[in-house]
């Protein structure tokens, strides 16, 4: 599919097509899009009721393309769902047909050199002209230096990768390692994956804890005392799908995203309220069957699908491992299970990252201790992945003198062609 989407790009831009660039609008819905282009809502109806489920998900500030004729006829656009998978929306002679596909995007590492005149973010912007490195390779350094003992004519060189989609940045980049020149002296900067910056590339690192010495006992408290955290959906876990923004569907045999987890369970089996809140849906929805939603504190929701039959009713306040329905295969389902979902302040999580262990329990085993203050040294290991390779590619690009890359006009169509190669 993704080596027809480029011909198609590269025939409309010969007969004068042009693509756009845009940031989706807050509040707006798929359904607003295509009115606004005075495409049929027959479409909806064409799309399948796995991929229905799908199209609420284009999350604000996402950037999407648009390619359109020297008319103002839309032709194609591809509209992201999430870091992994996008809708491809295309124009079929008098219709429209709608797919969602695989995003496609390039990675590459690229050399910068920054002079200090002011401080590290402002100077790389100035020197690269892309605010995400630049914030990226403040972060990096802060972790390790104190960037204010820089001083002008100090240099800052690193090297970091960067994705791109059709020739924009896509997704934030990752720092590999840094060089900083203060006057004479010179600090190399390791960097792991989460974008914290140290010392050393794998050894030991002290550092101080200014904490207490406890004294700790135990007692027997009601289960209310935890109910700020989130239990499991069932009594007995059997995970049977995990949560991935990219999953090869066992129905419709094509990648889609699996925002939640799927749980196996037999028919009948109680479905248990994660956590307390109130009931914001329940009732039938496109492929994911009967479906219960529940709003929690903190900016949580959490979905229930496939029920064979509901407990609960909208608006109604629920208490933690409440039965709030029975596990069912309403919808597209193989066969009776529990589709879990979890939302966090309107993006899905993964929930096994939130929920404990179990449920339900009337109460539990409590520590609770006495604090004496006291300073301790702990230690870390710190290995950074690639960490002498990326060594020896920033020394080979410092002593070419290689140019730092500049984004300024790395945006055309032919860089959109090789992305896809």
């Amino acid at each position: 599919m993704k080596y027809v989407i480029i011909v198609i790009l590269m025939i409309h831009t010969l007969l004068g097509a042009k693509i756009t660039y845009k940031e989706w609008e807050k509040g707006k819905t798929f359904s607003d899009y295509l009115a606004s282009y005075g495409i049929s809502s027959n479409l909806l109806e064409s799309v399948s009721a796995d991929d229905q489920k799908f199209l609420s998900d284009i999350q604000s500030r996402y950037h999407y393309y648009e390619l359109k004729n020297d008319t103002g006829t839309l032709l194609q656009a591809l509209i992201p769902i999430d870091e992994e998978m996008q809708i491809h929306l295309f124009k079929k002679k008098n219709s429209y047909a709608f797919d969602i596909i695989p995003i496609v995007y390039k990675r590459n590492i690229y050399f910068s050199k920054v002079m200090i005149e002011n401080n590290p973010y402002t100077d790389t912007l100035n020197s690269i002209h892309q605010s995400k490195v630049a914030k990226k390779i403040s972060q990096a350094l802060k972790g390790a230096i104190n960037t204010k003992k820089l001083h002008p004519g100090d240099e800052i060189d690193f090297i970091y990768e960067q994705k791109t989609r059709l020739g924009k940045p896509y997704i934030m980049p990752q720092i590999k390692i840094a060089r900083v020149k203060m006057g004479k002296k010179e600090q190399f900067v390791y960097v792991d994956e989460d974008g914290h910056g140290y010392k050393s590339s794998s050894k030991s690192q002290a550092y101080t804890v200014n904490g207490k010495r406890k004294i700790t006992f135990t007692r027997r408290v009601p289960v209310g005392s935890t109910g700020g955290r989130f239990g499991m959906p069932l009594r007995h876990i059997r995970v049977t799908s995990s949560f991935s923004y990219r999953r090869w569907h066992p129905i419709l045999h094509r990648y889609r995203p699996h925002h939640g987890t799927d749980f196996g369970a037999r028919r009948g089996t109680p479905l248990l309220a994660v956590n307390s809140g109130r009931v914001s849906y329940a009732g039938w929805m496109r492929g994911y069957g009967r479906v219960v939603k529940i709003r929690h504190a903190g900016g949580y929701e959490s979905l229930y699908a496939h029920q064979s039959r509901m407990r609960v009713h909208v608006g109604q306040h629920v208490k933690k491992g409440q039965v709030i329905g029975y596990v069912g295969s309403s919808g597209r389902s193989t066969g009776p299970h529990l589709h879990f979902g979890l939302m966090k302040n309107g993006r899905w999580i993964d929930p096994m990252k939130v929920l404990r262990k179990k449920s339900v329990k009337t109460s539990i085993l409590k520590k609770f201790t006495k604090y004496k203050d006291v300073k301790t040294t702990k230690y870390k290991q710190v290995v950074i992945k690639d960490a002498k390779i990326n060594k020896v590619r920033l020394m080979r690009d410092i002593k070419e003198n290689k140019s730092s890359f500049v984004w300024d006009g790395y945006q055309g169509l032919s860089i959109g062609v090789e992305d896809e190669k």
